[in-house]
């Protein structure tokens, strides 16, 4: 149970780390922003305490937000650390890639220096990876764009599972702050052009200092930048764009004002632009490049407007997002895949299988005008009755048409071959498997089960799935089949599993034993499942011990 949970347990806290970052995109201002992000570490991170210490214009940090604890917040907020004793932390102790990690053994040393900090005595630790009071994990943050430039240091205390983070809380932890300084860094930006914008606006005397504001700020940002019309038959077009946003696409600015950003949206993400609200909207979308490429960015809009004539112009940020996406598809197919043989893995089997049925039993029409109404739609009960691919049932569609056209799936008779196709769920059991992890130790194990996977995959259509439920046990979902073509397909997979397979210049078999059973409409995964599984063992007990034999 606790292998199959650990997927559930990935999705959940990439979801809860995806909307920490999304978060940090909702404060209006800096202060907003440096709360945020300490709220963040608390709210999605999993650590009871979290410290923001932002880098002063005199190279000092101080404490600009924190997060956990009234008492503290109220203590050390505001106070400052030195520069020389902050670069001191973020020397010592273990690298975990940007992380920096001191453990109490070795950071009792800086208890008396001038950073500002919060700790409690505690026990020793009972076990290795056991978190100490004295611990101390910080996350440096740096401006994006300028390479090592320090904007801030996270600081954080107290897992809330009493443990040393892992590889997985650790990249989480890496994640966050590099989307943090980007975040602190845009807030920064937009405090600055929301400030050019207004002396623009009310300073009708400084127009040429305004101006030439705007235009540092707007031609040296370093994320992309342009200015669209608005209004009239060139609505949206590219009127200006700085170095970032030209580099960004791989087009000069004289090619770009050729463009509306309609023009270079993918084809999928047109409808996304389109609801982007004018002021103050802003979208994750797709933008094409000169090379034909697409790079995923965050476009944010804001109306600059002139005082005598209402809006002019639309002033849009652009920010690439494409490692974040990357990052979050990466962390995506790895809490639904397993890690071993990356395969589909017990929690997606399940989904894609749920998704194939519904809650309401296939009902087979028994005479030609019932097989008609099945074919085609009965008018009349369409009427009063719709029904979704869930097997809920919903409203009809004014006109007698359902809503949602849900194909039922039903098991073909193995006795009398009538041509019916069904979802066949295939589950197999390795033979022999257990004698050669006990014999030759689990990394020919894996091997063995990599190979396997294999050996499945190349064995089953495209659209069809090869599962693995875990230890030795792996599952086929195989739609369109019949009876006949469901066993020959077993018996493909058998062979393919049966020849020797070669680790470390050992030849290793292992037998495999199949069962077949057929998803329905009105079963629930786990008895379809239960089903396949059960036909395996009987199977299994029928074969004769030599042909399941391994080594």
């Amino acid at each position: 149970m606790e292998a199959e949970s650990e997927p559930y347990v990935r999705l959940a806290t990439m979801r809860q780390l995806h909307q920490a970052v999304a978060d940090l995109n909702t404060a209006r201002s800096l202060a907003d922003t440096l709360q945020t992000v300490a709220d963040g570490i608390v709210a999605g991170l999993g650590y009871e305490l979290g410290c923001v210490n932002l880098v002063r214009p005199d190279g000092d940090l101080v404490i600009a937000a924190f997060a956990g604890n009234a008492a503290a917040e109220a203590l050390i907020t505001g106070r400052v650390g030195s520069r020389a004793s902050w670069e001191r932390r973020l020397s010592m102790g273990e690298a975990w890639d940007d992380l920096r990690f001191i453990p109490h053994t070795e950071g009792w040393v800086l208890l008396d220096d001038d950073v500002p900090q919060w700790h409690t005595e505690g026990p020793e630790p009972r076990f290795e990876d056991e978190w100490h009071p004295l611990d101390r994990l910080y996350a440096p943050m740096y401006a994006s764009g300028s390479g090592q430039d320090l904007l801030g240091v996270i600081s954080v205390d107290r897992p809330r599972n009493g443990r040393r983070p892992g590889a997985w809380g650790r990249e989480a932890l890496q994640m966050y702050a590099s989307q943090a300084a980007i975040a602190i860094s845009n807030a920064r930006l937009r405090a600055n052009m929301q400030r050019a914008l207004v002396r623009l606006e009310r300073e009708q005397q400084a127009l040429r200092a305004s101006e030439e504001s705007f235009r540092q700020a707007f031609e040296y940002a370093p994320s992309g930048m342009a200015i669209a019309e608005m209004g009239g038959d060139q609505h949206g077009r590219l009127l200006r764009t700085n170095d970032a946003l030209c580099r960004l696409l791989g087009r000069p600015a004289s090619v770009l004002r050729r463009y509306s950003f309609a023009d270079l949206v993918h084809p999928e993400d047109i409808g996304t632009l389109l609801r982007t609200s004018a002021e103050g909207g802003r979208a994750e979308l797709r933008l094409s490049r000169r090379d034909g490429t697409y790079l995923w960015v965050s476009l944010r809009n804001s109306v600059v407007a002139d005082t005598a004539d209402g809006p002019r112009f639309l002033l849009t940020h652009v920010e690439d997002i494409e490692e974040r996406k990357r990052h979050e598809l990466n962390l995506a197919h790895r809490a639904s895949h397993d890690a071993l043989t990356g395969l589909p893995n017990s929690a997606e089997l399940k989904s894609r299988l749920s998704a194939r049925i519904c809650e309401r039993p296939h009902s087979p029409a028994t005479t030609a005008i019932e097989a008609l109404d099945a074919a085609y739609g009965d008018v009349e009960s369409s009427l009063t009755h719709g029904y979704q691919a869930d097997g809920y049932e919903g409203e009809a569609v004014p006109g007698g048409g359902l809503f949602d056209h849900h194909v039922h799936a039903v098991a073909p008779d193995p006795e009398h071959d009538d041509g019916t196709k069904g979802l066949a769920v295939l589950f197999c059991d390795l033979d022999g498997f257990k004698s050669i992890n006990d014999r030759f130790g689990h990394h020919t194990g894996d091997a063995v089960l990599i190979e396997v996977s294999r050996r499945l995959s190349t064995c089953v259509r495209d659209g069809d799935t090869v599962a693995r439920l875990g230890g030795d046990e792996f599952v086929v979902l195989a739609d369109g089949l019949g009876a006949a073509d469901a066993a020959d397909l077993a018996v493909r997979l058998r062979n393919a599993i049966i020849p020797p397979i070669r680790v470390d210049g050992r030849a290793v078999r292992v037998g495999a034993s199949f069962g077949i059973g057929w998803a329905e409409c009105g079963m629930t995964v786990e008895e379809v499942l239960r089903s396949a599984d059960q036909r395996m063992y009987v199977e299994k007990r029928s074969r004769s011990k030599v042909h399941r034999r391994a080594g």
